[in-house]
């Protein structure tokens, strides 16, 4: 049995690595899907897939990494803790559920210890029908100045800016309207792109080749960044269903855990967002009964994480930074989504573990 530490990495590389001879070691072939690009350390970059279970499984599990991509290193953590984790498999064959494991659904930004794609896109902003009208975020127009200034660190006067947006509108607004989802500012924080990226269009198709034969569709995606360290909120994720949103708190409500939020009641750290990538399940999976959460880990304060996101950006479009600062900015994405502590992995591998297990048995009613 590997060690809950051990199956962490500190690097995209070792942990597609650990990934892959995970499931040589569990007899699972890969589903590899490469993005024509180098990683950060001139490695392979790919969207690795391997199924558990029978190709034709009416009830299928979906377990996904890297969404978010430095929030990757947790779930894929979690996903090579798994596929080493005899009692789980065998819970789930016994109970004739699949398990689809998603390695770095966006590889670049895992490699690169950026959030967002190679396209500067934030995955869970992208699913939406890009042939009609894209949402706009006003409220996000008067903040991308102030979010993303000329100087780095950000002066005096710009953190009196943001703290005088903040008190007139509210701290919920601010977050509202800096993390909701915005599609007109291209290098701008949580930009949903124009387009569907690699990552959503190899999704898409890794859906259509596995999730066929799936009657009872459960999906569970691994995030990091919002509420309290170490603690696994789990978030329904889906559309504004009270029929779906009632299967995720009986599945997923018990065993002591607290009630599953919601970003449609306000229960639920996480602002309301659009062009989330479940969305992705129904388009795809038409012919399946779709449950699905997240899985948000907190690491550390919000205006903490969100320091740290202004700054990726901001070194994104300050390339030719002091070499100084660009490590320094590079560290701190790091540490805000990904909590380098035995006793925060411990945290992460013990309520996934639960969480997955209650998904079989859910499926299995």
């Amino acid at each position: 049995m590997l060690g809950v530490v051990e199956a962490f990495s500190a690097s995209y590389g070792e942990a597609r690595r650990k990934f892959l001879q995970s499931c040589v070691a569990a007899g699972l072939s890969v589903d590899t899907h490469p993005l024509p690009l180098d990683g950060r350390d001139g490695e392979q970059l790919a969207m690795d897939v391997a199924l558990d279970g029978p190709a034709d499984a009416q009830r299928l599990l979906l377990l996904t990494s890297g969404c978010h991509g430095v929030e990757g290193h947790c779930g894929s953590g979690v996903q090579v803790f798994a596929l080493h984790d005899a009692e789980w498999r065998a819970k789930a064959r016994d109970a004739g559920v699949a398990v689809l494991y998603v390695h770095a659904l966006n590889p670049h930004g895992f490699s690169h210890t950026r959030r967002v794609t190679q396209e500067n896109v934030d995955l869970n902003r992208n699913f939406l029908d890009f042939g009609e009208p894209l949402p706009v975020n006003a409220a996000y127009a008067s903040l991308h100045p102030l979010l993303l200034p000329e100087d780095w660190p950000p002066t005096p006067a710009n953190q009196a800016a943001i703290a005088a947006w903040t008190a007139k509108h509210g701290d919920a607004a601010f977050q509202a309207a800096a993390s909701g989802g915005q599609y007109q500012f291209d290098d701008g924080v949580f930009f949903g792109g124009q387009a569907p990226t690699w990552s959503n269009r190899t999704l898409r198709e890794v859906l259509r080749r596995h999730a066929q034969s799936a009657k009872r569709l459960a999906w569970i995606d691994i995030h990091t960044g919002l509420g309290p360290s170490g603690i696994g909120e789990r978030i329904f994720a889906g559309r504004d269903d009270p029929a779906a949103k009632a299967r995720a708190d009986a599945w997923w409500s018990g065993g002591g855990q607290t009630p599953v939020t919601s970003i449609y009641d306000g229960s639920s750290t996480s602002a309301l967002l659009s062009g989330l990538m479940m969305n992705a399940a129904y388009e795809e999976c038409p012919q399946a009964e779709f449950t699905g959460f997240a899985m948000e880990y907190g690491t550390l304060p919000l205006m903490e994480v969100m320091a740290a996101l202004r700054g990726d950006h901001w070194l994104d479009r300050h390339p030719d930074a002091a070499p100084e600062l660009a490590d320094a900015i590079r560290v701190r994405m790091r540490d805000a989504f990904y909590t380098d502590t035995d006793l925060w992995k411990g945290q992460v591998i013990s309520q996934a573990r639960q969480a997955c297990f209650q998904a079989v048995e859910g499926l299995a009613r």
